[in-house]
């Protein structure tokens, strides 16, 4: 169905050796839809990513994907059906050039052998793919520059154009402003704005608060393991609860 949600968290909860980390955590992205995900350190941010990504298994409550229940399915099991996934630090092999790396990951959905070792005809479907996903997040003319000398924006870059490569419906980006220094944020940020231009769903925890409320659609904030509240960007600001649950830190 066209109006079906893209995620929806039923009543997920996780509990650890007795202790409650996520309690009812319950809400729907619909598709095409931008949410940025705060809270305070420790709110359980990452922790909700990693039982949306397959990470971690919830001891209660459901996660459905495009209508589909995939709450005991694994990372790669939710991978093949639409989800990816970028974390808090760079992950990427810093010895290959950028179109390598992405097309590490253009081959593993095309199926195949893949290995960082193996040298592929330039103009094979994977490169090709490699190619266009570097365009997308403005990397075209790093194609040949190994990763590791890249400024950390453009590593992040990388990630989602890697990401891209493995044409995701659903995309979580987990702190993707984390270490970017001030010259790179502009263009990320555009990077990111037209991933959710492109039509797909994105979940994104970002600690910088003005690039969080100029790109989302509605803001879900967790505090103490549970949902505090969802809500467009202007009207979760004002509400007197999360300001207290910031203990009047500026958000």
């Amino acid at each position: 169905m066209a109006d079906r949600p893209a995620l929806v968290l039923d009543s997920v909860d996780l509990q650890i050796g007795g202790a409650r980390i996520l309690h009812d955590v319950s809400f729907e992205v619909a598709t095409g839809e931008m949410v940025g995900v705060i809270g305070p350190n420790g709110a359980g941010k990452t922790t909700l990513f990693n039982i949306i990504s397959g990470v971690m298994i919830p001891t209660g409550g459901r996660v459905l994907l495009q209508g589909d229940d995939v709450t005991s399915r694994k990372v790669y099991q939710r991978a093949r059906v639409g989800l990816g996934r970028t974390f808090q630090t760079s992950s990427v092999f810093a010895g290959l050039t950028a179109t390598e790396n992405v097309r590490q990951a253009a081959q593993a959905k095309l199926g195949g052998a893949v290995s960082p070792w193996l040298f592929p005809r330039a103009a094979d479907e994977a490169h090709e793919v490699a190619a266009r996903c570097l365009a997308e997040v403005d990397l075209a003319h790093h194609a040949q520059t190994e990763a590791g000398v890249l400024s950390h924006g453009d590593k992040r870059k990388l990630e989602i154009a890697m990401l891209l490569a493995t044409e995701p419906r659903v995309v979580l980006l987990d702190e993707p402003m984390a270490g970017v220094g001030s010259g790179d944020v502009a263009g990320l940020v555009e990077v990111i704005r037209r991933l959710h231009e492109s039509g797909r769903t994105v979940l994104m925890v970002e600690h910088h608060m003005e690039v969080l409320l100029g790109l989302v659609d509605r803001v879900a904030v967790m505090h103490h393991g549970e949902l505090l509240a969802i809500d467009t960007p202007k009207a979760v600001m004002a509400d007197p609860d999360v300001q207290k649950a910031y203990l009047g830190e500026t958000v």
